[in-house]
């Protein structure tokens, strides 16, 4: 499975389906898996000054979901500019690709019997329990970390989401995410990659906090 499948299911709850951590968080977190398999792939990278984002490679990719969201880097752009670009429908299509493997099914509800809502019924527990195993025992810090466990931590750790997910101690957890996200573990492109899209993503949650408080407010 790609990055943000793995991500997302670290998101539920792999008994019930529930969804542990904010929509906004999941939303910059799975843009910037997203970016990062277009890195990975070799059809997105920096531009001489490392600044900007730009497609190296436009030749086709085999998976719908990651053309598609090629086609959104439509010039060079900043890893933030490129993130919020990404984060439109990223759940719903994240979701979509984990149904079609198999691994739940969406079905759709109301809140209250009134509001559109969506929930997520698992089929393959051990897909999710198997992730959340592998990523575990690293954020908990009984295994090092890979290029693949690497990533989702310090993307968990941009997001805040870790103690959410993984039951321990936060502030321990945090540290160490912050040690894994500073890392060498992964390849020069890959961490130039998530290093700007950890800075993209906190930014991006900050600005839609601020955006959120100061509406509610007024």
């Amino acid at each position: 499975m790609m990055l943000p499948e793995d991500l997302m299911l670290l998101f539920l709850d792999e008994e019930d389906g529930r969804v542990l951590v904010d929509t906004t968080s999941i939303h910059n977190a799975l843009a910037g898996a997203v970016l990062l398999e277009l890195v990975n792939s070799g059809r997105v990278a920096f531009e001489a000054d490392g600044k900007r984002l730009t497609v190296a490679d436009p030749a086709p990719l085999p998976n719908e979901f990651l053309q598609e969201s090629l086609t959104r880097i439509d010039k060079p752009m900043k890893p933030r500019r490129a993130v919020e670009r990404l984060r439109t429908h990223v759940r719903d299509n994240v979701m979509a690709q984990l149904e079609g493997r198999g691994v739940l099914s969406v079905e759709k509800t109301r809140m209250l019997g009134i509001f559109p809502t969506k929930s997520y019924v698992i089929q393959d527990p051990k897909a999710i329990s198997e992730i959340r195993d592998r990523v575990g025992n690293v954020a908990l810090g009984y295994t090092a970390p890979d290029e693949r466990t690497g990533a989702l931590i310090s993307l968990l750790y941009a997001v805040k989401g870790l103690h959410k997910v993984f039951n321990g101690d936060r502030r321990e957890m945090n540290a160490r995410a912050e040690q894994i996200a500073a890392g060498n573990w992964a390849g020069l492109a890959v961490k130039q990659a998530l290093e700007a899209v950890h800075a993209a993503i906190v930014a991006t949650t900050v600005a839609a906090t601020v955006a959120a408080t100061t509406g509610g407010s007024s």
